[in-house]
């Protein structure tokens, strides 16, 4: 599994506050809290976002309470991953569970810049900033998350078997 798109970067300790105001948590539609997603932070971010688009942050991405609409959100935008130099516990599992694709690579979050082309291969890990032609490896998910990932999060793999 592949993606590749433009980046957006963020700064350390994005909480979930920040990636999806409580204010608007009045719902349960997807699509309808996507539009207010980054919009504390990065005002423009929804009406930029292209399906692809990849997140680079710095550590403790996802902090905060414990709610899973923020990898939803990030999600439904068309994010195609998260890069960053490490998640929050509970985020890393909800973006698992909602089938949000996440790694973690110090340097790749230090050095990869907003708006550089980048690539990244899930399956090894590898992620490639086609603006500079550096190459960064990060771990890659062992095959069984990285099916439930693919498959669309743990509910919906759960339900193919």
């Amino acid at each position: 599994m592949k993606t590749k798109g433009s980046v957006f970067k963020y700064p350390d300790n994005v909480d979930t506050d920040v990636i999806i105001p409580a204010r608007y948590l009045n719902t349960a539609d997807a699509k309808e809290l996507a539009k207010h997603c980054m919009e504390d932070i990065d005002g423009s971010f929804v009406s930029r976002v292209q399906s692809g688009d990849v997140m680079v942050a710095g550590w403790n991405f996802g902090c905060g309470s414990s709610r899973e609409h923020a990898p939803l959100v990030i999600k439904t935008c068309g994010t195609g991953c998260v890069i960053a130099k490490s998640f929050a516990r509970i985020f890393y599992r909800n973006a698992i569970n909602i089938g949000l694709p996440i790694l973690e690579c110090e340097q790749a979050a230090e050095e990869i810049s907003a708006g550089d082309e980048v690539e990244v291969n899930f399956d090894t890990g590898e992620i490639r900033d086609l603006s500079t032609g550096k190459t960064y490896r990060a771990q890659p998910f062992p095959p069984f998350i990285q099916n439930i990932i693919a498959k669309g999060g743990l509910l919906a793999s759960l339900k193919e078997e």
